[in-house]
């Protein structure tokens, strides 16, 4: 909120870059730099989607989540960060990170055969989804200033494991969040126990993502315990965005239409 006016900053296009300015203005600087970059990639993808089957929906897509992308970052300022307008811009920015990864992939792959849809796929989808949920959640924490409403692990207290009443209260938001974290933890595993017993593609991506998940608990719990140092903070944002990547290319690449020792097991 360094900047509490949009698209403008402080009423100037190039504003004094005092403080906190610095990293807001950046922000929509490097969002502005984006969209040129975007146009550039979407008119190169174009001349390549008779040969790539989907190809065409996955640029519709890109365009329409980066404009709601720019709308919700607008709306988020004007709304003071209200929790639930960072919640969507949070969610937005993902599913624009993952739309980017699928076309970069789209783009290095260059498939002749549409994606299969295999069991491993949809475990693998789910687990990005989940992680999603969890990141949106984290981002109503942040934002709601939950962060330590909660202030043990893994309960929420020692004296009520579950905290208050409800998500309505701080700490019902906390739990929330822990919640939908062990929810992907469950699909995670169950992801790579059935991608790892296929022999697919996507197995040792999808086991990097577990890693990455293990990290992110032991974030998690490092930033309650040590009171949300910044660089803690910034960790835990950063690896999240890391992991739901990595299970989105797990999920591609398992999609592949290659055939395998294991295909049509789970199928």
């Amino acid at each position: 909120m360094t900047c509490p006016d949009w698209p403008l900053c402080n009423g100037h296009l190039l504003p004094r870059l005092d403080g906190g300015v610095i990293y807001e203005w950046s922000h929509r600087l490097v969002a502005l730099i984006l969209g040129f970059v975007l146009c550039g990639t979407l008119v190169s993808a174009l001349r390549l989607r008779q040969r790539i089957p989907g190809l065409t929906t996955v640029l519709r897509l890109l365009g329409v989540v980066f404009l709601l992308q720019v709308a919700l970052g607008g709306l988020t300022v004007q709304l003071g960060n209200r929790p639930d307008s960072v919640v969507y811009h949070w969610a937005t920015a993902m599913a624009f990170l993952a739309t980017v990864t699928v076309l970069a992939l789209l783009a290095l792959f260059q498939p002749s055969q549409p994606l299969r849809w295999t069991f491993s796929v949809r475990l693998l989808s789910l687990a990005a989804f989940t992680a999603m949920a969890a990141m949106c959640a984290g981002a109503y924490v942040s934002s709601s200033g939950a962060g330590l409403a909660c202030p043990t692990i893994p309960g929420c207290s020692s004296t009520s494991f579950w905290g208050g009443d409800g998500v309505q209260t701080l700490q019902g938001v906390q739990m929330l969040h822990r919640a939908l974290a062990g929810l992907f933890f469950v699909t995670a595993s169950w992801a790579l126990f059935v991608t790892l017993k296929q022999g697919g593609r996507g197995r040792w991506v999808a086991l990097l993502g577990f890693a990455l998940l293990l990290l992110q608990i032991a974030l998690g719990s490092a930033n309650v315990l040590a009171q949300l140092p910044i660089g803690l903070r910034e960790a835990h944002a950063a690896n999240a965005a890391a992991t739901f990547m990595v299970f989105v290319i797990a999920a591609f690449l398992e999609a592949l239409a290659l055939a395998t020792p294991n295909e049509g097991q789970y199928e």
